[in-house]
Formats: C-alpha cells, sequence, structure tokens
C-alpha cells in the first residue's frame, strides 16, 4: 500500500478537527464523526493515505450539527465514504438489551450476537476498502470499539493493548464533552475519579469479551470469505499464515 504512513499501535493521531481519533493497527484508523473534520483535517488524513471512510452510525445520526465547520465538497471528493450501520435501533431487543444506545463493553457479547450480519459487512467493507480506513461512529467510542477490539483480536494483539484501546476512546470523547456538552443528557462528562471508577470497571467485562472472541470464526460464520479475511489482515499488518 504505496504512500500509506503509520504511526504506532494505539497512538492518537492528530488530523484537524478530529475527535478520538486512533491508529489501530497497520491502515486501520478510528475515530468520532467524520463531521468534526475540518478542509485541514480531511488534506492531513489524504497526506496519511486514508481513501476510504466506513461509517457506523445509522442515517438519522448523520444529520449536521450548528459546530460542525463548513468542509468543501472538494476536500472530501477524494475519499470514499461507506455506510455501514452497525444496528437497528428500531430493533425490540435493541433497547431491552442496551438503552438509548450501546455505552458499555458488558453489552458487546450480546451486541455481536444480535447485529452480526451488520458487523461483519464493516468487515466485508474493510476488506474493499480502497488504500488506508478509518471507521467511525458517532462518539468513537462503543461502535467503533468493538470493531477495534476484534480487529486488535485479528492482529493477535494483547489484553493491555486492548483495555489501552478502549481506555484511550472512553477519554478521547470524555475530553470532548469537557468543552462540549454531551448530545445525551446520561453522557455528561466525567471527573477524573469517576471516570477512573468507570474505566476499572469496564476493564473487567471488556475482556471477558475479548476472551469470548473467535474473529475468524464469527466472520466465516457470518458470509466474510477466506479472501476477505486475508484482505482484512492485510490492512492490519498482519503476515501471511
Amino acid at each position: 500500500m504505496d504512500g500509506i504512513t503509520t504511526t504506532s499501535t494505539q497512538s492518537g493521531v492528530r488530523w484537524d478537527g478530529a475527535v478520538n481519533a486512533w491508529h489501530i493497527a497497520g491502515v486501520v484508523y478510528r475515530m468520532g464523526r467524520r463531521e468534526w473534520l475540518t478542509d485541514a483535517g480531511w488534506q492531513q488524513m489524504y497526506d496519511a493515505g486514508i481513501r476510504t471512510v466506513i461509517d457506523l452510525r445509522t442515517l438519522r445520526e448523520q444529520q449536521p450539527r450548528e459546530v460542525d465547520p463548513e468542509v468543501s465538497a472538494e476536500a472530501m471528493a477524494r475519499f470514499d465514504i461507506v455506510h455501514c450501520p452497525t444496528e437497528d435501533p428500531e430493533n425490540k431487543a435493541f433497547t431491552e438489551l442496551f438503552g438509548p444506545y450501546l455505552k458499555d463493553p458488558a453489552h458487546y457479547a450480546d451486541y455481536l450476537r444480535l447485529f452480526s450480519e451488520n458487523l461483519a459487512a464493516v468487515f466485508k467493507a474493510i476488506a474493499a476498502a480502497r488504500g488506508g480506513v478509518v471507521v467511525h461512529c458517532a462518539a468513537g467510542r462503543d461502535r467503533a470499539g468493538i470493531i477495534a477490539v476484534m480487529l486488535q483480536n485479528l492482529a493477535g494483539a494483547g489484553d493491555e493493548e486492548i483495555v489501552r484501546g478502549y481506555q484511550q476512546g472512553m477519554r478521547g470523547i470524555n475530553e470532548r464533552h469537557r468543552h462540549h456538552r454531551a448530545p445525551h443528557a446520561h453522557d455528561a462528562f466525567l471527573e477524573e475519579d469517576a471516570l477512573e471508577a468507570m474505566l476499572a470497571s469496564r476493564r473487567v467485562s471488556l475482556l471477558e469479551f475479548a476472551h469470548s472472541l473467535d474473529v475468524i470464526a464469527f466472520l466465516r460464520a457470518n458470509g466474510v470469505s477466506e479472501a476477505e479475511i486475508a484482505a482484512v489482515r492485510a490492512k492490519l499488518g498482519c503476515r501471511a499464515d
């Protein structure tokens, strides 16, 4: 993948305007909503080799907000924007299991079970992606987070790397909420002591989920081909078997 630059695994990414942007592995990244990027941020992302942006949100979440910067059509024209919603909020079990939205690794296994085909479609999109890939949801925490854990598992990441990735996502959006009002009353900014307590609690459920994963078996069971799995692994910088 000529021209693509990467940073160390799970390092922060500085694209102007980007919120909660992190390198997962290889040429795959995660972040919060793309509408926060400025023209300069889109250019920086292009310069880093990104050519595909995969949006995990539902269509109703993709509305602009007053605080979003104005971005020229030219800035985005060089990217493939792929819509891969991971969930159906109208699904009756959704609210019963997760409340208003997915917000806790303790629910990741149920989410994976409920929306298996949707999540598998994300991996198909990564496999087919042109150039480097950014996967994003709204906050860059849980939907992007569950995909990140699965990608890390596929890449052979250890427990501490997986935990660090989740904690970075939690801290990243919490810092955003320090200065900008959260869109949900139940997702407000947490002071350090409260945040640390939550991170400690969620570490346990995150690792329970990560240890339960057999990502390759999941992908095969949900229609992702061997060639597509190999393509995803290549994006992650994995050596061919």
